[in-house]
């Protein structure tokens, strides 16, 4: 019997993830950040050829069992790296270049009645940037390195199992299941460390992986209201939260609802953990919603980064249908 499973990323410069000088360069219409990818993978090739994301890792692989034991295991020929490229505008001109790859680094692992194959694939930025460097002549020209590493392990009884394994820092990264269906997120997009560290022996080409943060996926819902917040007249505060600071705290007033752009909120209730958020949750909307006090604490895991609206920025019809499928506090009381 052979079982064959696939898991996809996409990767992708969500709006206000760049941070420093740089920022400028997108903010200026030069460069650009990127449409949130689809929520579904209906046709890969028709996502590159309308950059739709920066790179793309696909792992499809398969294994063969017999009698209960897992006989051989590989790759598809679809598996494997897909670069996207980056359009420049100056003026009324515009040009496209591509973003280099470089080799794919593939790896199977066998255990007693399992095995797992492993993908890393990436390249560099298409245009390369300058960056300081503690030696003469003190700054560089050079590509940034991304990357993403999925595995899938298979097991004897026919299960499969898919999981990213690590990533760089930036840019953002989603995982697709076997079906094209949006599953999870890597929850942190840290500019400002990617483009200081991100070279030579600081990457899997080197002798170095980022793990990541994998936090679940918000509703539809929500990332229609985080379009809004973003896009839909006036700007949100842009905040940003250390590592062990607080957002909001339980039982205190709050009128102000929160889009976590990057890193991960842990919710706690009475001092307890009850969750933990991830990029594109809508957090805070209860006390708005009823004019009261908040009904949580929240907590940053790791840097974090946050765009806060104003209840009168939102619709609040909106609002109360996202709260309704949270009921994330209801979940510890259940």
């Amino acid at each position: 019997m052979r079982v064959a499973s696939s898991v996809t990323s996409l990767s992708w410069i969500p709006s206000e993830a760049v941070t420093g000088l740089n920022r400028a360069v997108f903010d200026s219409g030069v460069a650009h950040y990127d449409e949130p990818p689809p929520d579904t993978i209906e046709d890969l090739a028709e996502l590159q050829r309308t950059d739709r994301f920066r790179f793309a890792n696909r792992l499809s692989a398969w294994a063969d069992i017999e009698d209960g034991t897992i006989v051989g295991a590989g790759y598809a020929p679809d598996s494997g790296g897909v670069m996207g490229a980056t359009t420049v505008r100056v003026a009324a001109k515009a040009a496209t270049f591509a973003a280099p790859a470089l080799p794919d680094l593939r790896a199977e692992e066998w255990g007693d009645g399992w095995v797992r194959v492993v993908q890393t694939v990436g390249g560099r930025t298409a245009l390369p940037a300058p960056r300081r460097v503690n030696h003469p002549p003190f700054m560089q020209l050079r590509a940034p390195l991304v990357w993403s590493t999925l595995a899938m392990t298979f097991h004897a009884d026919g299960r499969c199992e898919a999981e990213m394994l690590g990533a760089s820092v930036f840019p953002r990264h989603w995982i697709y299941d076997a079906d094209g269906k949006l599953t999870a997120k890597a929850g942190l997009a840290d500019f400002k460390q990617w483009y200081r560290r991100a070279f030579g022996k600081h990457s899997p080409w080197g002798n170095e992986n980022s793990q990541t943060f994998i936090t679940a996926v918000e509703t539809a819902l929500e990332r229609d209201l985080a379009t809004h917040i973003m896009r839909g007249g006036e700007k949100p505060t842009i905040r940003s939260l250390k590592p062990g600071a607080v957002l909001t705290v339980q039982g205190q007033p709050g009128d102000e609802v929160f889009l976590l752009l990057d890193g991960v909120l842990v919710m706690e209730v009475d001092g307890e953990p009850l969750a933990e958020l991830g990029p594109g949750a809508i957090v805070g909307e209860r006390a708005v919603l009823e004019k009261g006090l908040r009904t949580s604490t929240l907590r940053a895991v790791t840097k974090v980064r946050v765009a806060a609206a104003s209840s009168q920025q939102l619709d609040l019809a909106a609002l109360a249908q996202v709260a309704g499928g949270h009921n994330r506090e209801a979940a510890r009381e259940s």
